[in-house]
């Protein structure tokens, strides 16, 4: 559905978009991340034909956003970061203004007008002015023009930027709901809703392409290693806090074990292997021979926000930070 073979962008002796690859197959969400400045916006915006490219090639739905820019953008929902509200308009007024720059007419217009204000909860707001709606009521007036001619693909710049966290849950599922009929490109700073709502990733980093895959491989790929979740529990009363861990750090083939929930009569341990070796196995026999009683041992993969950090590097902690922050509020 969108191919970007070797895309570069250009301004006078700055290079935003380096050479970047990536492919996106029809009915996928997928989360578009990269620290501030390293190039998202940017092909965002070549993407939806705002800005032409200085190399490479990029397709939507199999035309090329150079040659055939009409094509795409009959094709494509955008939502950038900020709506592209008229606010002296009222919201009903607004989409039959945006759906009728989209083509749409007569009874269509009027079922799409419908639709999108059901879709994205502002029925109750329609006949209100823009300009007096919440932050939060105008952001989901701009995912509505975004689909209100039904494209095949949507590019959503920060589409939560400033709601609560009641909005963002229904966002969040709006757009889930709309995966399948729709392939979707989401950029956020909000690495807890990426892990929550996409299937795969792209990262970049200074205008260059540093990763992309699923969130699942993603963590496999970045630790190296296998980090385990153990539980821990006696029948007989409390554990020997030091015991455990001591049994655990003499298997094999670990490299670091903390205690995550010192809990009675229960404990949780985080076991890291070395590097290339499988320790599951082992760690089992040895808590079971031990007299103890094994509640759970599953994988314990990396944070998104961990990934993120490795990846594009420690000056991009603080930022981070700060989105987890955001992320929990």
């Amino acid at each position: 559905m969108i191919a970007v073979k070797e895309l570069t962008k250009r301004y006078a002796r700055t290079t935003a978009v380096d050479q970047i690859s990536f492919s996106v197959e029809k009915g996928q969400i997928v989360g578009f991340l990269g620290p501030n400045g390293a190039g998202k916006t940017t092909t965002m915006r070549v993407l939806t034909c705002f800005l032409p490219p200085s190399a490479g090639t990029a397709t939507v739905a199999g035309f090329d956003v150079l040659e055939q820019p009409r094509e795409v953008k009959r094709r494509i929902g955008y939502l950038p970061e900020t709506p592209p509200l008229y606010v002296e308009m009222a919201a009903v007024e607004y989409l039959r203004f945006v759906g009728k720059l989209k083509g749409l007419s007569g009874a269509d217009l009027d079922k799409r007008v419908d639709y999108v204000c059901s879709r994205c909860f502002i029925s109750d707001v329609k006949h209100k002015l823009l300009g007096k709606l919440s932050k939060g009521y105008r952001q989901r007036v701009g995912l509505a023009q975004a689909i209100i001619h039904n494209p095949e693909v949507l590019i959503l710049d920060e589409p939560t930027a400033g709601l609560d966290p009641k909005q963002i849950n229904e966002t969040r599922d709006l757009i889930k709901s709309l995966a399948g009929d729709h392939t979707i490109i989401l950029s956020t700073h909000i690495l807890s809703e990426v892990e929550q709502t996409c299937e795969q990733v792209i990262i970049i980093n200074k205008g260059k392409l540093v990763a992309t895959d699923s969130v699942r491989n993603l963590q496999a790929r970045t630790r190296g290693v296998e980090s385990i979740l153990v539980e821990v529990a006696s029948r007989s009363g409390a554990l020997n806090f030091e015991l455990v861990q001591h049994t655990l750090e003499r298997v094999s083939g670990v490299a670091q074990v903390a205690c995550k929930d010192p809990k009675d009569p229960r404990l949780v341990f985080e076991v890291q292997s070395q590097k290339g070796q499988l320790v599951r196995g082992d760690l089992a026999r040895a808590v079971v021979e031990s007299g103890w009683d094994l509640n759970e041992l599953r994988a314990a993969g990396m944070s998104l926000e961990e990934i993120f950090l490795e990846l594009t590097g420690n000056q991009t902690a603080a930022e981070a930070k700060e989105t987890a922050k955001e992320s929990h509020a």
